[in-house]
């Protein structure tokens, strides 16, 4: 796909549940490719707004606070915090998560004010799980049972294993999450609901188009959803947690959680735009269709149905307002010691606990190496330092080291002539790290596995220069491609070698001559004092 050099980006990262911390399963998935991408985009001069938000709504938000007996706003808050501390700790590039506060809420309510006005929703009786004890309604979160599709455990809502939505009493054995033991019968209720079947043919129009560049369980997973009748997409619920319904059809119902994803990435683009929603103005202007932005979902497996299909719905139901996304870049399962990262079963690794062994820039490389793209892969806390040191590290320095020397001769001048042979290879070199960072064959793993490629090749051409100022100069031609293919992978030391000089774009055109270069070493794993890098 060639893009506009000057075309604006909105790229949008799957919106965080605030009930606790980013773990390296989320951020080795959408939160580090997306900020790869921002940061390449950058790199190329195009306009990007790179942003996501906050879920607040999310049953889960309620179902964690009541595990842990704290009220759910305080868990909220809290876990925001929490949230926007881990993604600047590593290094994740958007201007930080937004206030969900009257701005947020009133972006979501005009968004569904206009669809309510425009007639696009639909009033149904629907039959919902009861959970008798407790008196109250049971979705998503609050549910739990037997997938109605692949018969694997799952939440209500969306089954994670097979990515299959389940809505009001489709899930097998419905049981209340909170309280297994009390009795969950069905019951009906009157809520208003957006039928995705209205919108079959745009929506088959469209994926025939993009879908082809999606990865393939994505794709298969949008192939099998338009097999048989698409859902009613539920608009509100009877809950008590999240931004009250204002429509007279459903009183005392809540909006249904998953309904404010699109205009929640609205609002934070809007307010990512400038300081802190400063901006003023229409806050759905970025994402107008007479804007040409283009739009980039990032997201895992197991939000296929919401970002592929449910937020889309919600785009087509406006018309021809909006623009729509150009790709949806999705992850699998990122796994620890052989099974899923789990919150709520405390199997996890936080960022900032291994960032006090581990450098960013090697943290990051290490997720991009591992990431689970096309099927599911394993953090290994064990392996970082050895993969980190052997693939990049040691290679790196060798190369830092040789340069040095080359350039510290007392006959090299400050501007180095170039060699064809040099040029061509650091073309090479730039054609390769484009190919990864664009799409649709985007893939930080493959960047990060072409980085420690070209280290290593580079490090052994560096230790038998001859003093020669063309070889040198054919060398740092080369290393000016690597580094500038490095960047969105090595934050710290892109900032470095800026600090002393480097620009990025100096390695889009190699000329005859090029600007004496030094790289930054890397610094390796610290040793931790019980020799373990923590992980519960």
């Amino acid at each position: 796909m060639t893009a506009d050099p000057h075309r604006p980006a909105v790229i949008i990262a799957a919106t965080p549940t605030p009930n606790g911390d980013l773990h390296l399963g989320h951020l080795a998935g959408p939160y580090l490719a997306a900020d790869v991408y921002a940061r390449h985009l950058r790199m190329s001069g195009r306009p990007v707004v790179y942003t996501t938000c906050t879920d607040d709504s999310q049953s889960y938000v309620l179902t964690t606070a009541r595990r842990q007996g704290v009220p759910p706003r305080r868990l909220a808050a809290t876990a925001a915090t929490a949230i926007a501390r881990s993604l600047d700790a590593v290094g994740i590039s958007t201007a930080g998560l937004p206030p969900t506060g009257d701005t947020y809420r009133g972006t979501v309510l005009d968004f569904v004010g206009q669809l309510h006005a425009a007639g696009r929703f639909r009033q149904r009786r629907v039959r919902l799980p009861y959970a008798r004890h407790a008196g109250m309604y049971l979705y998503d979160g609050l549910l739990s049972g037997t997938c109605p599709t692949c018969l694997s455990d799952s939440s209500g809502g969306v089954c994670e294993a097979c990515g299959h939505p389940n809505t009001f009493d489709d899930l097998l054995d419905p049981r209340y999450s909170l309280d297994p033991d009390d009795p969950v019968e069905p019951r009906v209720a009157d809520v208003l609901v957006l039928p995705a079947e209205d919108y079959r043919g745009r929506l088959a129009e469209y994926y025939a188009r993009h879908t082809p560049r999606w990865r393939p369980h994505a794709r298969r997973l949008v192939n099998e959803l338009l097999a048989r009748p698409l859902p009613d997409i539920p608009v509100t619920v009877p809950g008590s947690w999240g931004i009250p319904a204002p429509f007279a059809q459903t009183p005392g119902q809540v909006l249904y959680p998953w309904i404010e994803a699109m205009p929640a990435s609205i609002y934070s683009t809007w307010w990512s735009r400038s300081p802190r929603g400063a901006t003023g103005g229409n806050v759905d202007a970025p994402w107008r269709a007479e804007t040409d932005t283009e739009l980039v979902y990032f997201h895992g497996y197991d939000n296929v149905y919401h970002w592929g299909l449910v937020d889309l719905v919600l785009l087509l139901a406006h018309g021809n307002r909006y623009v729509l996304p150009a790709a949806n870049v999705c992850n699998e399962f990122y796994e620890l010691a052989g099974a899923k990262f789990s919150t709520s079963r405390d199997h996890l690794v936080h960022a900032p606990e291994v960032l006090a062994e581990v450098p960013r820039d090697l943290l990051r490389f290490y997720l991009a190496l591992t990431a689970p793209e096309y099927q599911r892969s394993t953090f290994d806390r064990a392996a970082l330092p050895s993969v980190t040191q052997t693939r990049l590290v040691e290679p790196w320095n060798r190369l830092s080291r040789a340069l040095d020397r080359a350039l510290d001769a007392s006959s090299m001048p400050a501007r180095l002539p170039t060699d064809e042979a040099g040029r061509r290879r650091a073309a090479i070199v730039a054609d390769r790290f484009r190919t990864w960072y664009g799409l649709p064959e985007f893939s930080i793993r493959q960047a990060a596995d072409t980085l420690s490629t070209q280290v290593d090749r580079l490090a052994r051409q560096a230790e038998v220069l001859t003093g020669d100022p063309t070889d040198t100069g054919g060398l740092v031609v080369q290393v000016r491609a690597l580094l500038a293919g490095a960047a969105p992978l090595l934050v710290d030391t892109a900032a470095a070698a800026a600090a002393s000089g480097w620009e990025s774009g100096d390695a889009t055109a190699p000329s005859t001559t090029v600007a004496a270069l030094r790289l930054p070493p890397l610094a390796g794993v610290r040793a931790p004092q019980d020799g373990r890098l923590p992980v519960r």
